[in-house]
C-alpha cells in the first residue's frame, strides 16, 4: 500500500508532521511559498468600495464575486476531493497557499465592513458535501451569536464562505434566516429558533463567487440529493474587527503567510474545536492533540 493510500490517522505523527508528505500528497498545491499566493495586495486595494452591504445591514449577508476566486479554486475542490478519498479531515487544505490567497482576494469587502485594521480568526472548515449517500451540511447554528453585534447591530465579525464547486439546492447549498426576517435575531432569545419556512433563504453560488454573513445570522448547509451531478464543496474562514477582545486566538494579520508548523497546529485546533459539528473518529481525535502538544 503506497502512503497516499493510508489514511493520515494510520500513519507515525513524524509521517504526519512533515512537510514533504502534504507536498507529495497534493502536488497541485503551494505550500508556503510566497510566489504562488496569487494575490497582489495593491491591486486588491484598488478594486474600489465593494457592492452588497446595503444587504448586509438589513438581512445579515451579502453575496459578490471575485474573479481572482475562478483561478484559485479548481485545485482545491480537487484537492478536497482527494481529501474524501483517503479519509483526511478536508480542513487539511489550509496548509496550503490557495486556500488563504482565495480569503486574501476577499480583502476590500472585509475592509469595507471590519475596517483595515481587521483580523483574521483562527476559525476555518472546509466540506465536501457527497449526493451519492445523500449528506448534509452543518446543521442550524449561529456562528457566535448576538455578541458578534456591536450596540448599533454592526457586525464585529464575519464569516466568509467560499463556494469550490456550484453549490445548488440539489447538492446542499446553504440556507439562511435573513436578520430581518428573524423574530429572535440580536436578542435574549437567539436561541429559541422561529422559523417560517417561507423566510429561509436559499444561496446557491458558482466558482468564482462567495458569501459573507454576520455571526449572528441564523444558517445551515442544505441535505444532497442523490440526484444532483456533483458534490457541493466548499470552505470557509472567520474574521474580526482587529480593535476588540479577540473571538478566538490566535488572532493573525491579513496576509500572513505562517509557516508549515503553524498552519499544521491550526489544522489540529479545527478539527477539535468543530467536533460537536460533524463524526470525528477517536483516532483523529488523539492525532490532533498531538500535533498540538508536539
Amino acid at each position: 500500500m503506497s502512503q497516499a493510500d493510508q489514511t493520515v490517522a494510520s500513519l507515525p505523527l513524524s509521517d504526519v508532521a512533515s512537510r514533504s508528505f502534504w507536498e507529495g500528497l497534493f502536488p497541485q498545491l503551494t505550500l508556503c511559498g510566497k510566489a504562488a499566493r496569487n494575490v497582489d495586495p495593491d491591486g486588491i486595494a484598488g478594486l474600489g468600495p465593494p457592492l452588497g452591504l446595503e444587504r448586509l445591514r438589513e438581512e445579515g449577508y451579502l453575496q459578490g464575486r471575485c474573479p481572482a476566486l475562478e483561478i484559485l479554486v479548481t485545485p482545491l475542490a480537487r484537492a478536497v476531493a482527494d481529501c474524501r478519498r483517503l479519509n483526511i479531515p478536508p480542513a487539511f487544505i489550509f496548509l496550503f497557499d490557495e486556500a488563504w490567497a482565495c480569503f486574501e482576494a476577499l480583502d476590500p469587502w472585509l475592509r469595507a465592513v471590519l475596517g483595515s485594521q481587521y483580523r483574521v480568526l483562527p476559525d476555518f472548515w472546509a466540506w465536501h458535501i457527497d449526493p451519492a449517500v445523500q449528506e448534509s451540511g452543518w446543521r442550524p447554528h449561529r456562528d457566535k451569536g448576538r455578541v458578534a453585534l456591536a450596540a448599533d447591530g454592526a457586525p464585529l465579525s464575519l464569516t466568509a464562505w467560499i463556494p469550490l464547486t456550484e453549490a445548488m439546492p440539489q447538492n446542499g447549498c446553504m440556507y439562511l434566516l435573513p436578520a430581518n426576517r428573524d423574530p429572535v435575531y440580536n436578542t435574549a432569545d437567539e436561541g429559541q429558533w422561529r422559523i417560517e419556512i417561507a423566510r429561509i433563504r436559499a444561496l446557491p453560488v458558482e466558482p468564482g463567487e462567495f458569501l459573507m454573513w454576520n455571526q449572528a445570522v441564523l444558517h445551515w448547509g442544505g441535505e444532497a440529493s442523490r440526484f444532483a451531478a456533483h458534490a457541493r464543496i466548499s470552505a470557509a474562514l472567520e474574521f474580526q474587527r482587529g480593535d476588540i477582545r479577540p473571538f478566538n486566538q490566535p488572532l493573525s494579520e491579513p496576509f500572513a503567510n505562517h509557516g508549515f508548523e503553524t498552519r499544521l497546529k491550526l489544522v489540529a485546533k479545527q478539527i477539535l474545536q468543530y467536533r460537536h459539528m460533524y463524526p470525528l473518529a477517536a483516532r483523529f481525535e488523539a492525532l490532533a492533540q498531538s500535533l498540538l502538544a508536539a
